[in-house]
């Protein structure tokens, strides 16, 4: 189907939906409740942090429509199982309900009294109109306390006073700031957590005590902070000294079935008997503990045995051991090309009996184009093996909660296309790990591949000598041995981010150096071409880095709008023994991740148009710049919306014949693409589904004066 007809009938069917009427299933006195709004009388005070104080929420609307809402209407009584199915995918209006709005009125008078805004007036008005039920909450901002004084009533036994003023530099309330029972809770939890922090078990904020004293001055408060002997609730005849507590025995048990070296628990624990209890370093054993995918549950037991001694019990359970993973992947495009990607994972997460993981894998990808020769195919069969170690260090060096692990990867690839068939033979052997929070690292000393072309099209041979000799040298047999890896650092790493951050990601390879150093030692191909080889192979010899930065900016109600940019550039250059990097250390553009108005390795390099004879395009450069920016927006419940903009291109840069293709600063400007697009996001907080269509806007490859194009809409994923 044509792109734009499709487009049509979407937006038709959307707008067809929408115009019907979304009251008609509401009973007589049934009212829609179309909206809340939040009205203060301080302009300057920000009312989106109140929106989720409010139990009565209408149904969400993007640009004033849910087609779902009508969907819901359709199924009438749902008296039929396809009356039932419409009412499974609708959206059931949300009815006005007058006690959920009181209620939400309570909720947002304690949540002011709650942040410092003493005596606030909250109350509702309702506007009806045409059986919709526009809700306002009117707040009148209560009064407000500036701390004048503190002071301090702490035990004197012991140290405790002592670690109390050692500590008092970090507390967060202060003299001069606003009074509020938020900023007091927060207080006791950091304080407490300190004092957990130095033996004392079983500390918690319960033993904190607040007054306040705003009769004294206009505008102000008096504070006395006191930290008693008795928890929140109890009677001050049950007071007893605050104690510091050592860990008496530290037992680890598992399931007897769960075959795992008593070598590796020690190892990876840190708690040890007389040790001095610290919250943090339970904390810490347990987050050790966890990063072993064998130990799918993890849990540490505290009993105190005595008025100082605390009793550790660490259980560890697991669940499956082994089993399979499959995954099936399909996709089409605008070009007409058809693709699917079969996979079938067997893993085993204890094999040696010391937390070893093992995955064995088979991947297919297989693409065609109906009617025509175009195909690629593409089989790869993989195993690791991870370590839950840095192989070469003992895992008790390692303090911190993050074990580093090592992989040993193999794999063999096996290509097929009408211009060659070729295999990849690769390993690695790879360490992986985590520094604190927010720095995430890859290093690979030891990264091979063997590259051998069974077969390479007469007529496509011929076209990259004369195009590109370069690109046509990438292709050849060769044998790739260096070191690798990647630096990754972000301010919030969950899976889905739902915070304003940032994030930065360097990639390094290097090939060739030290094989290099032998040189002297090993035969050349001929006179005519003295690269050195290796087992009549030449050896690649290059370096790769490529950088990621990206920033993403939120903003609206509850902070569901959002503004991302992201910005790449890498190079690849071959030297000494190579003309150019291998084809699979290249840079592309296109598709899913890249520019979204082409197809995958469809773009560049530079203007040209030279596609090198592939059937199915892999067009690749020395060089990549790329950036984009993106707003996203909510639509409907998880469903957000995109819209975006991407430039860049690929370029080479020892490309001597095709001056098109090359990176020039003065020819720069003329070669960058550009496109825009829109798209959804399903966002389900542990896992984001994206659907992107991209649309032209300029396009280097053209003739000059026409490479602004008309709209052309790709689809590429």
């Amino acid at each position: 189907m044509n792109p734009k007809i499709f487009i049509f009938i979407c937006v038709s069917g959307l707008l067809a939906a929408a115009s019907c009427s979304t009251t008609r299933s509401l009973a007589e006195g049934e009212y829609l409740l179309r909206k809340n709004t939040i009205q203060t009388d301080d302009p300057a005070f920000n009312v989106s942090g109140l929106s989720s104080y409010i139990a009565h929420k209408p149904n969400s609307y993007f640009l004033g429509v849910n087609p779902l809402l009508s969907v819901y209407n359709w199924s009438g009584d749902g008296s039929t199982p396809f009356k039932r199915f419409l009412r499974k995918i609708g959206s059931e209006p949300i009815v006005y309900d007058s006690t959920k709005v009181e209620m939400s009125v309570t909720n947002i008078a304690s949540h002011l009294n709650y942040i410092g805004y003493y005596g606030s007036e909250v109350s509702s008005k309702v506007d009806v109109i045409k059986k919709k039920a526009y809700v306002t909450y009117l707040i009148k901002l209560g009064n407000r306390y500036k701390i004048s004084d503190i002071d301090y009533e702490i035990p004197t036994y012991g140290t405790f006073q002592e670690e109390f003023l050692k500590d008092l530099p970090n507390s967060t309330v202060h003299e001069g700031q606003f009074l509020s029972e938020e900023a007091l809770e927060k207080e006791a939890d950091r304080s407490s957590a300190y004092f957990r922090s130095l033996g004392y078990f079983g500390f918690t904020k319960s033993f904190y005590a607040f007054e306040a004293d705003t009769l004294s001055h206009d505008g102000q408060a008096k504070l006395h902070f006191a930290i008693r002997d008795y928890a929140l609730g109890d009677a001050p005849s049950s007071a007893k000294e605050h104690k510091k507590f050592t860990l008496s025995e530290v037992n680890i048990s598992h399931p007897e079935k769960l075959k795992i070296r008593p070598s590796v628990l020690e190892n990876l624990n840190i708690l040890r008997p007389g040790q001095l209890y610290n919250e943090k370093e339970v904390n810490t054993n347990y987050s050790r503990f966890s990063s072993v995918g064998v130990l799918t549950g993890v849990n540490i037991n505290l009993e105190p045995v005595s008025e100082d001694q605390v009793e550790c019990n660490i259980s560890l359970r697991n669940s499956g051991l082994q089993g399979f993973k499959t995954n099936l992947e399909a996709s089409f495009n605008s070009t007409g090309l058809f693709g699917i990607s079969p996979q079938l994972t067997y893993y085993h997460r204890n094999i040696f009996h010391g937390g070893e993981e093992l995955n064995l894998g088979v991947k297919g990808n297989f693409q065609f184009r109906p009617k025509s020769s175009a195909y690629s195919t593409e089989v790869s069969v993989s195993t690791t093996l991870r370590f839950p170690s840095f192989i070469g260090l003992p895992n008790r060096i390692f303090k911190g909660p993050n074990i580093p692990h090592t992989d040993i990867t193999a794999a063999f690839n096996y290509q097929d296309r009408p211009e060659f068939r070729r295999s990849v033979i690769s390993t690695a052997f790879t360490y992986n790990g985590r520094i604190k929070q927010n720095i995430f690292y890859k290093f690979s000393p030891i990264r091979a591949n063997l590259t051998h072309m069974y077969y390479m099209d007469e007529d496509f041979m011929m076209k990259l000598l004369e195009t590109n000799p370069f690109v046509y040298s990438s292709y050849m047999d060769h044998v790739d041995l260096g070191v690798g890896g990647t630096l990754y650092y972000t301010t919030d790493a969950s899976s889905v981010p739902m915070t304003p951050y940032h994030y930065v990601r360097l990639g390094l390879d290097v090939s060739g150096n030290v094989v290099s150093l032998f040189n002297r030692w090993l035969p050349t191909l001929s006179e005519e071409d003295p690269k050195h080889t290796i087992w009549d192979t030449p050896y690649a010899q290059y370096v790769r880095a490529d950088i990621n930065l990206g920033k993403v900016f939120r903003f609206g109600k509850e902070d569901r709008h959002a503004i991302a940019l992201h910005f790449q550039t890498g190079i690849a250059y071959g030297y000494g023994n190579s003309d150019s990097a291998p084809v699979e250390q290249l840079f592309y553009a296109g598709g899913a991740m890249s520019m979204r108005g082409w197809q995958a390795r469809t773009l560049g390099p530079g203007t040209s148009q030279e596609s090198y004879g592939f059937s199915i395009p892999s067009q690749v450069g020395e060089m990549k710049i790329e950036a984009n920016v993106e707003y996203r927006f909510p639509l409907i419940s998880k469903l957000e919306g995109a819209l975006f903009v991407d430039a860049g291109n690929i370029w080479d840069l020892s490309n001597a014949i095709d001056p098109s293709a090359q990176f020039k600063w003065s020819t720069f400007p003329a070669a960058i693409a550009l496109n825009w697009g829109f798209g959804a996001r399903l966002n389900l907080n542990f896992l984001l589904v994206r659907v992107d269509m991209g649309i032209r806007l300029r396009d280097p490859s053209r003739p000059e004066g026409e490479r602004w194009v008309p709209t052309k809409v790709g689809y590429p994923f």
